[in-house]
């Protein structure tokens, strides 16, 4: 049998997963104080962070209920390692030049290269999400590990970015798709195994100079159907990826959506023209983003109530919700109805962060900036759905601006990963910008 490994967690493991102590099998694990010291200035938030750390301590409160740690720790729970709080130590002599200043990324690092000395028979690494003490541990010779549990692998990002299948199909197929009564065909006569729920294929159709025919696999009905280009609200697509993307927002059979893709790729948009299109269906079509400012720069006090202060964080939306009124004269029928519903608050913009506790009841649920959320987060989001509800994501992996995110554990990357191939979600990549030839430019070069 192989021996037990310890792990020094750093406090930025715990701020992203506060269940990370229950994730490292039967190994050992290390907290030094000067974590508890860290997580100490995060109990009073109201933010995700904040209630990682009050969940962990809660947690390692009912692990330590009577006990003292003992000199190698107490046991996690049965089929788990054993868990210890470990005081600060200094470098050695010969280090201390080296990490002159006195702040607590030196203390845990001090204490992982401790706890490896004195245990020279056995396995031990520092875990950090900090790229920088990740480096200083190298320079010094420390084992150092990123927390990969819930890290989605290159390949399967690869594989949600290349999901459409394109296929050549023989005339008679792409006859009875385009133009058959059903506009649908049994999925025998274009692949050999079932495809998974919603997948997505394009089609060569020579009839028309080189045109793409797209189609998706309905598990319901069990065969290929047909998608057709669609309007919602005066907006139409522009290419293929967004004719799926809007089909998808538009199909009341799949609950949830997640829309990827880079700047001006028109993910917001196609998921607010399907929401105001279908507004008859949903009591409520509520769109909101997760409060984080560009490069993390703060903007400083903000005067006014609530809704003055979410203002600038919510101007996006605003923004995509005026390009769909500027498609009609502010005296049409659809423009004067999108102001109703503002007034009504049957179209509510409002910030993600009072979500929690809410139960959303046959409801058109539109998260954008989704790239900044946590796994837990988005999970939290998604278990607030009541009957009638469909819930669309929206976001580019590539602009995390959370310090402890990155494109492969971020919670829109983790959704996709997960709900991949279940009949209630689909997941759909946009390639193309269409904001403008400038903002494709600047998106392909700079």
């Amino acid at each position: 049998m192989p021996k037990q490994k310890t792990f020094v967690l750093d406090t930025n493991v715990i701020l992203h997963d506060h269940k990370a102590i229950r994730r490292f099998q039967d190994n050992n694990l290390v907290i030094p104080i000067a974590v508890i010291e860290e997580l100490d200035k995060f109990k009073k938030g109201t933010d995700a962070l904040s209630f990682n750390a009050r969940s962990f301590m809660r947690d390692l409160d009912r692990i330590t209920d009577g006990y003292m740690f003992a000199p190698d720790g107490l046991p996690i729970a049965k089929g788990l390692g054993k868990i210890k709080i470990e005081p600060n130590h200094p470098f050695a002599p010969e280090l201390r030049d080296l990490f002159k200043d006195d702040i607590q990324d030196h203390r845990i690092l001090a204490t992982a290269m401790w706890v490896r000395d004195n245990n020279p028979d056995r396995f031990v690494a520092l875990v950090t999400k900090d790229i920088n003490l990740r480096m200083k541990a190298k320079a010094v010779g420390m084992e150092v590990q990123d927390y990969l549990t819930d890290r989605v692998k290159d390949e399967r990002i690869e594989v949600a970015e290349k999901e459409v299948q394109s296929l050549s199909l023989s005339p008679e197929v792409l006859q009875k798709l385009v133009y058959g009564p059903d506009s649908a065909v049994p999925w025998q006569e274009v692949t050999k195994s079932r495809p998974a729920p919603n997948k997505i294929f394009k089609f060569s159709w020579e009839g028309t100079g080189g045109e793409t025919v797209c189609a998706r696999y309905d598990a319901g009905r069990d065969c290929i159907v047909l998608i057709r280009a669609r309007e919602a609200y005066g907006i139409k697509p522009r290419n293929d990826e967004q004719k799926i993307a809007l089909d998808a927002c538009l199909n009341p059979a799949v609950e949830l959506v997640s829309l990827t893709g880079g700047a001006g790729t028109g993910k917001t948009l196609l998921a607010l023209a399907a929401a105001l299109e279908q507004e008859q269906e949903y009591e409520q079509i509520i769109l909101s983003r997760p409060t984080v400012i560009l490069g993390n720069q703060d903007i400083g006090f903000i005067p006014g109530d609530q809704k003055t202060k979410m203002a600038p964080f919510l101007q996006p939306l605003m923004d995509n919700l005026n390009v769909i009124k500027a498609q009609f004269k502010p005296t049409s029928r659809q423009a004067q109805r999108i102001e109703a519903m503002l007034n009504q608050e049957k179209l509510i913009i409002e910030p993600l962060a009072y979500i929690r506790g809410r139960s959303l009841g046959k409801c058109y649920f539109i998260v954008d900036e989704a790239q900044n959320l946590t796994p837990h987060e988005v999970k939290t989001i998604i278990t607030r759905a009541g009957q009638g509800t469909k819930m669309v994501f929206t976001g580019d992996i590539f602009q995390i601006d959370q310090p402890y995110l990155d494109q492969w554990s971020n919670g829109l990357t983790h959704l996709g990963e997960k709900l991949a191939g279940q009949k209630l979600f689909e997941h759909v990549f946009l390639r193309k910008g269409e904001r403008s030839e400038l903002s494709e430019l600047a998106s392909k070069l700079l």
